[in-house]
């Protein structure tokens, strides 16, 4: 790389003074209040990290991006950057208007001026961008339950960044990355990206992969928004600083990238290619099924495990950032060291080992040994610290089931079982209490329904959090609203669904509030079961049927699951 390849990179702020006026004169304008992924890509395109963007795509860039990966222009970019709003938001706006990005305390962050509206092709997007119009993907389901229907696109005056108040000082823009391998005289930079902590498999790779270019290394992890499910950032970032100092001296840096992932595979594979372009790096480390989701809903990998390295191979030249592929690394035991799991040409004579991300998972869930040959001691104890043993960790059983099913009858029972064995606080969120406290204002429509289930998910997740029990016991008949409030809760700890599958004849014979009579009768709309349907959890952690059982009977069958999965004493 050249001295004036490490030139500064176009940013789309204006000068302090500008932004004191613009910041009063956009106080009149119509407001957007930007989601967390909104606020990610924002913060992105502002500082130069998406080069060549100038604001949120038009209608024609995200055709050309869906389609072939180009912009209208004919510039590689693989990911759609779109403002995805309410219907009742894009219709209050006419194109050519300029309006206000707000984070989520109401701060103007920066002014759009709409040149495009349309309602996109969300099946098409989904294929094109991720492969497969597959729920089972997390950015497919964020981009049909979560994401707004209408797209705004238009360039974007950036007048403050983001505010972070952790990590501060390890978050770099582009030209602050920059500006610091200038000044370090680097140049040969081999970026690596990761969203999971580094163990002594990492350290080897990266050290050999910047070895093997003869290029200085940039630990680059995201900490904006990644998979559900995966550790926070904030026990990440801990994992990385303990690791630091196991690299040569004055060879390594680390520095944070708020990126909102896709998890879309190749295509990801060749934008974080791209980023790290625009943040200086000449090198970048493309893994085994880099960015991958996992399983789809036929328990198939959604790429190949190479297509990633594949696809940035085939464009390197192009957006001029080279691959370094990835070594999967093995433990050898006979040699007490690692080495690429397809360079040991002796293996029927040594002893390879590895720990899988689900091992690590179930050893520190049950507070078993994780060997010294695996990872570091300070990172091991920042993992312990973030997950301790499952009984010592709060969760939430959520019950669903028909109007009648037994689910509150059951949940009472649980929560005085559990306040029996004691140890930990527990909540009960039913159904019926959580209408009259917390949702007293909501009816019984689909959006007021869901509405419903997403509060007491949120509840239910900060008593998790803090490690107590919550027992919910709403009817949630809709299954995308479930698998939201699982992801929401399971950031914390476990979700248990319990599916009380009491039938419907039996629940409308029992019928105590009389609520089938009225729906029947036509006074009730949108009475669950009747005249709205009930999604059948497919695989809830337990179904009970409480026909022909006492309640005493069941609650005890959640006993015995929870300490089944270990999140009680048995």
């Amino acid at each position: 790389m050249s001295v004036s390849s490490l030139a500064p990179i176009p940013e789309l702020y204006v000068s302090h003074e500008s932004a004191q006026k613009l910041k009063v004169e956009a106080a009149d304008l119509i407001s957007w209040d930007l989601t967390p992924r909104q606020i990610c890509d924002l913060e992105l395109l502002m500082n130069g990290g998406f080069s060549p963007l100038k604001g949120f795509m038009s209608e024609a860039d995200y055709d050309g991006v869906v389609s072939e990966m180009r912009l209208a222009d004919g510039s590689l970019w693989p990911i759609p950057i779109t403002l995805d709003v309410s219907e009742e938001f894009a219709q209050s706006i006419e194109p050519g208007q300029d309006i206000a990005l707000r984070d989520q305390e109401g701060v103007i962050l920066a002014t759009l001026t709409v040149t495009d509206r349309w309602t996109p092709d969300k099946a098409r997007e989904a294929v094109g961008v991720f492969g497969s119009d597959d729920i089972a993907h997390p950015a497919v389901n964020y981009l049909h339950h979560t994401a707004g229907p209408v797209y705004l696109g238009g360039p974007v005056t950036g007048i403050q960044q983001p505010v972070h108040y952790d990590f501060r000082a390890r978050r770099d823009t582009p030209n602050e990355l920059r500006a610091l391998f200038r000044k370090l005289g680097w140049r040969k930079i081999v970026a690596f990206q990761t969203r999971n902590p580094l163990h002594r498999a990492h350290q080897e790779l990266t050290f050999r992969a910047a070895k093997e270019v003869e290029a200085n290394l940039l630990i680059h992890p995201v900490v904006g928004m990644t998979k559900p499910g995966d550790v926070d950032h904030f026990t990440r970032v801990r994992c990385y600083e303990a690791v630091l100092d196991k690299y040569p001296g004055s060879t390594t840096t680390m520095s944070l990238l708020n990126l909102a992932m896709r998890m879309a595979g190749p295509r990801e594979a060749l934008w974080h290619a791209l980023i790290r372009r625009n943040h200086g790096c000449t090198h970048f480390i493309v893994g085994r099924d880099h960015a991958g989701p996992g399983k789809n809903s036929k328990g198939e990998d959604f790429y190949g495990p190479y297509d990633a390295q594949e696809m940035v191979r085939a464009h390197q030249d192009e957006i001029g950032i080279q691959l370094v592929p990835f070594k999967h690394m093995v433990y050898v035991q006979e040699r007490a060291q690692y080495e690429p799991v397809d360079e040991i040409e002796d293996r029927d004579n040594v002893t390879i080992l590895n720990i899988s991300g689900t091992e690590l998972r179930r050893r520190l869930r049950e507070g078993l040994e994780i060997p010294d040959w695996f990872s570091f001691p300070e990172v091991v104890e920042q993992l312990r610290r973030r997950y301790p043993p499952r009984s010592q960790q709060g969760f939430t059983v959520f019950f669903t089931g028909l109007s009648g099913s037994g689910k509150s009858t059951i949940a009472n029972a649980l929560m005085i079982k559990l306040m029996e064995m004691g140890g930990r606080p527990v909540t009960l969120l039913d159904g019926d209490v959580v209408r009259k406290n917390l949702s007293s204002e909501l009816g019984f429509s689909k959006a007021h329904r869901d509405l419903n289930i997403r509060r007491i998910g949120f509840v239910a997740s900060e008593i998790t959090k803090n490690g107590g029990i919550a027992l919910c016991a709403p009817i949630a008949p809709y299954a995308t609203t479930r698998r939201a409030v699982r992801e929401e809760i399971e950031q914390y700890g476990a979700f248990v669904e319990v599916h009380v599958a009491t039938s419907l004849e039996e629940c409308e014979r029992r019928d105590r509030k009389g609520l089938y009579k009225l729906a029947r009768a036509g006074k009730i709309k949108e009475f669950t079961g009747i005249s709205d349907p009930y999604d059948v959890p497919e695989n809830p952690e337990l179904r009970v049927d409480t026909e022909g059982h006492e309640v005493d009977n069941c609650a005890h069958q959640v006993v015995l699951k929870l300490e089944q999965m270990g999140l009680i004493a048995g």
